[in-house]
């Protein structure tokens, strides 16, 4: 299974491309929360800026979008990834 995964702003400079491919060997349906495992294995550049320290997740400092959808919509981190899939991963401002 290949997805292309799209990375912007900050996660773009971390990269150091705009995008990854991602392939996986898959029996059975793949999670979104698989692949950003995979990503962070292929690109741990991304790892300190992606995931939230305390919480170990990336929806607090990215938007995520599966296909063009937000995946709050879809399952969150439970969303079904398919092959030819698209993930884009927007990194969140945050201010005070």
């Amino acid at each position: 299974m290949r997805v292309r995964v799209k990375v912007l702003g900050v996660l773009r400079r971390a990269l150091g491309k705009d995008e990854l491919v991602v392939d996986m060997n898959a029996k059975g349906d793949l999670r979104l929360k698989d692949i950003v495992d995979e990503v962070l294995r292929e690109a741990a550049s991304l790892r300190d800026i992606l995931l939230d320290p305390e919480l170990k997740d990336p929806r607090p400092n990215t938007i995520i979008l599966l296909n063009g959808r937000e995946i709050n919509l879809l399952g969150g981190l439970d969303a079904i990834v398919r092959d030819g899939d698209e993930i884009v991963f927007i990194p969140v401002i945050h201010g005070g």
